[in-house]
């Protein structure tokens, strides 16, 4: 697995991620936050199988 998540695209990955899982505890406490699984998963290896297959690279190298 090559890197593809840049700093700022990480940064916005785990915002999301924590507000996504924030509503199974808080708000409308649906299992559809778990969704937020996968942007903290992906935030945390530096790593996007969409991206690869889209061909992006946030990563600055």
């Amino acid at each position: 697995m090559e890197i593809n998540v840049g700093k700022t695209d990480r940064i916005v990955r785990i915002v999301a991620g924590v507000l996504l899982l924030s509503l199974v505890f808080v708000g409308p406490k649906t299992w559809l936050g778990l969704v937020g699984i996968v942007p903290l998963v992906t935030a945390f290896i530096n790593f996007c199988p969409a991206y690869k297959i889209l061909g992006v690279n946030t990563c600055g190298k």
